[in-house]
């Protein structure tokens, strides 16, 4: 059963073509580009994915203009049909600004841009997303962020954590993010947002193969491949 996604491109997206050429590589099936003012996805999709960069140059907020593109109201019906959506970096600004998930990124703690590899510590293991990882496992991913400072007040942390919504966490100071969040889920399960890029950790000539577990996870949890 071949494995059908969707990368969407916003103006001012650098990571999308990153993102497909993961996409490709992991799941051997390229994924569609959607342009952010299109009104509707492709259909069947099994997987959608908000890449990073800056949509909109990031005025009025990281991810606030694009999440009012045409195209996040399809996004945003299909995520609560269940369809798996990924944001990363910009993308998980959007899906926080577009209600898809609690809080706010915030400017960096330092208040510099941090662009280097860090150490992830995957915090639940059991998701869809992260099934191919063991829970504690310490990963290393690159970031590439001005604002990715998570932020939600204490009811809404302790409900996350509490809910084993925290999908992975940072294992060293990166951004100054509440409860050192790196990664998080939905309610339902199947929208994750993060920080961190495993598009850019999934072969050796790049760094490290790290990520690909999230892209290994989401397909065989998807279509058994």
């Amino acid at each position: 059963m071949a494995f059908t996604s969707a990368v969407i491109t916003f103006p001012g997206s650098n990571c999308d073509r990153d993102m497909a050429v993961a996409l490709e590589k992991v799941s051997g099936t390229a994924p569609h580009r959607v342009w952010h003012g299109d009104s509707q996805l492709p259909e069947g999709l099994d997987f959608i994915a908000v890449p990073g960069g800056f949509s909109y140059g990031d005025y009025l907020r990281c991810g606030a203009i694009a999440s009012r593109s045409p195209i996040m109201q399809a996004v945003i019906a299909a995520a609560e049909r269940g369809v798996p959506v990924l944001g990363v970096c910009n993308g998980f600004q959007v899906l926080t600004e577009s209600g898809l998930l609690p809080g706010a990124l915030l400017r960096n703690a330092g208040l510099n841009f941090v662009c280097r590899e860090v150490s992830l510590e995957v915090a639940n293991a059991q998701s869809l997303f992260t099934s191919a990882y063991d829970a504690g496992q310490v990963i290393r991913v690159p970031v590439a962020h001005h604002d990715g400072n998570y932020f939600a007040d204490d009811a809404t942390l302790d409900r996350l954590e509490g809910e084993g919504r925290v999908a992975f966490r940072y294992a060293e100071e990166v951004n100054g993010s509440a409860r050192s969040i790196a990664g998080l889920l939905n309610a339902a399960g199947n929208v994750l947002g993060m920080m961190p890029h495993p598009e850019r950790a999934i072969e050796d000539t790049h760094g490290g193969t790290d990520g690909r577990g999230l892209f290994e996870s989401a397909i065989r949890g998807l279509v058994g491949a």
